[in-house]
């Protein structure tokens, strides 16, 4: 994988599902806020939330444009009447055209602890899968709280682990729909992004 060795490093590569949008402004610099749309094999297409700063914009993109995208799987969370709800988008540090020969991509390597204990549950048609939350360090004493996928054999392994394990994660970022019911007994949709693991290492 292009970014294995990271402690947390993100390359995908698809279609811009609209136009970036002004999101906020942080110290004086501008960021926006995207979607790139990435199939998977099964022509499924993952929705994949982008924070741009300005700074690392050399060219404002448009809805449709084909583009690769470098840097980190952050989260954050965002505040509703509705109560927290823990955001993961794509920090950007680099965007570039994609070639039109060029096949969409969508990679991630992450290093970091778990802090919480894994739910291992099996879905209807018995598939196993391991539900984690990794702590990624970064910068200025921060950290990102990622959700993680993980399947069969690796679901079992990290359902016995003890919080604090240091894992090294490789996989993709996926979407998924869902539907919250709120506290007034309305459903709302939503949708979830997590790390589909391939690969994972206890170091």
């Amino acid at each position: 994988m292009r970014v294995s060795n990271d402690e947390n490093a993100v390359f995908v590569s698809g279609t811009l599902g609209g136009a970036p949008e002004l999101s906020h402004s942080l110290y004086g610099e501008d960021f926006y806020s995207a979607e790139l749309l990435v199939p998977r094999l099964s022509g499924t297409m993952d929705h994949v939330p982008l924070t741009i700063p300005g700074r690392n914009l050399a060219f404002m993109p448009d809805e449709g444009d084909r583009l690769s995208v470098w840097g980190q799987l952050r989260t954050y969370n965002r505040h509703t009447e509705q109560g927290t709800h823990l955001c993961v988008t794509v920090f950007a540090k680099g965007i570039e055209p994609l070639g039109e020969e060029d096949m969409p991509q969508n990679e991630v390597s992450l290093s970091g602890y778990l802090c919480k204990p894994a739910v291992f549950r099996t879905t209807p048609f018995l598939r196993e899968i391991g539900d984690m939350l990794i702590a990624c360090n970064r910068s200025f004493n921060k950290s990102d709280y990622l959700p993680c996928i993980a399947w069969g054999r690796n679901a079992r392994t990290v359902s016995e682990l003890p919080v604090g394990s240091r894992l090294y994660i490789q996989g993709r970022i996926q979407s998924r729909r869902y539907q919250k019911q709120l506290s007034d007994g309305t459903v709302q949709d939503r949708t979830a992004h997590e790390v589909s693991c391939s690969s994972i290492e206890l170091l």
